[in-house]
């Protein structure tokens, strides 16, 4: 992100990547029934009232594909460990933070989080990406 100099003025040099680590970005979503319906129709998996770990792994890719670190991000790897399974109606609310950049490769490393109500974990993880939309210091 850097500014353009006008006369007189210093650019502004800094980077995405200078304050990358630390950012971090949520979302919120409550899945309905319908919500869930939808998803058993689309792909033939029945979940009853529970939110299908897919459903919850897509907050993630939200996150990290259109606000963290945003368009052009592809993903390498993700780890996403589940703890107890969402209910369909329960508000939740999914995080990634960036832990690590490896800014000559554009990679980053973030941490994933996912709680439902009453902050309890339904789902923790990692992901690396490939940051496509930063050019590269």
């Amino acid at each position: 992100m850097s500014a353009d100099a006008t006369p007189g003025s210093t650019p502004d040099v800094r980077s995405w990547w200078d304050d990358a680590v630390g950012r971090t970005h949520a979302v919120r979503r409550t899945f309905t029934r319908d919500d869930l319906a939808a998803h058993e129709q689309l792909c033939g998996d029945v979940c009853g009232s529970e939110v299908p770990e897919p459903l919850v792994a897509g907050l993630f890719s939200t996150l990290l594909g259109v606000h963290l670190p945003g368009p052009g991000t592809n993903y390498l790897k993700q780890v996403l460990r589940p703890r107890r399974a969402a209910r369909a109606g329960e508000a939740l609310e999914a995080v990634v933070e960036v832990v690590r950049v490896v800014p000559d490769k554009r990679l980053v490393y973030l941490v994933t989080t996912c709680r439902g109500e009453g902050g309890d974990v339904i789902a923790e993880g990692e992901a690396l990406v490939l940051a496509g939309g930063i050019t590269a210091p």
